[in-house]
């Protein structure tokens, strides 16, 4: 919730020519309505069994990158997809950085609450072990501007990178994750790396109601 992963993959995806994924975005395309409206409609347990059914389909195509809602390390079978099928990059970013992010954005429907703040650190507090159980790589999620991350990212899986290529303008840190309505902490997912399974999950630690 609010790392930048869907910009930072968006970028990743880009300089490596490959496709680029976010399953919330996925979620909404296909169903037609905002998360916000699925959780109204279905709750988050609606929401959750669909985020399931769409990254069991992606990640099971290869040389994407692919970026996930924060929520999604909640399920076991998630987790296992994630770990088994993908190389998951966690973008590590602290609570206040996550709550500077997203404490003025009315579409986190898990947010909605009283104390959104305390919402958050229970969230994130949750998640962030999870996430960095399955990853295979850990950075940190606001060092630079989103071309600077987007190099450290292909840097770290040792893939080479187009240094004239400026990326997405802006800071990570500043950049905002629309469709993270769900979680705080999510994967984004560079492809078939060397030494790597296929896709790339780059998760942030706690943004995804």
């Amino acid at each position: 919730m609010g790392a930048g992963k869907t910009t930072i993959g968006r970028t990743v995806a880009r300089r490596l020519g490959r496709p680029f994924f976010d399953t919330d975005h996925e979620i909404e395309s296909r169903c037609g309505v905002r998360i916000t409206t699925i959780f109204e409609l279905e709750g988050e347990e609606g929401f959750r069994r669909r985020e399931t059914r769409i990254l069991d389909e992606l990640t099971q195509r290869s040389g994407i990158v692919l970026a996930t809602g924060g929520g999604i390390v909640l399920r076991p079978e998630n987790r296992e997809m994630l770990r088994a099928r993908g190389h998951v990059i966690y973008l590590d970013a602290t609570l206040p950085e996550l709550w500077r992010r997203v404490r003025r954005n009315r579409n986190r429907p898990l947010l909605q609450v009283d104390n959104p703040r305390a919402r958050l650190e229970a969230l994130f507090c949750e998640r962030d072990p999870l996430y960095r159980d399955i990853a295979h790589l850990i950075m940190p999620a606001h060092a630079g501007t989103v071309a600077q991350a987007a190099a450290n990212v292909l840097a770290l899986l040792g893939l080479a990178t187009d240094p004239t290529d400026p990326g997405d303008p802006g800071d990570p840190a500043d950049a905002s994750d629309a469709s993270d309505a769900s979680d705080p902490g999510a994967p984004s997912n560079p492809g078939d790396a060397p030494d790597a399974d296929g896709q790339t999950a780059a998760p942030d630690p706690a943004t995804h109601d």
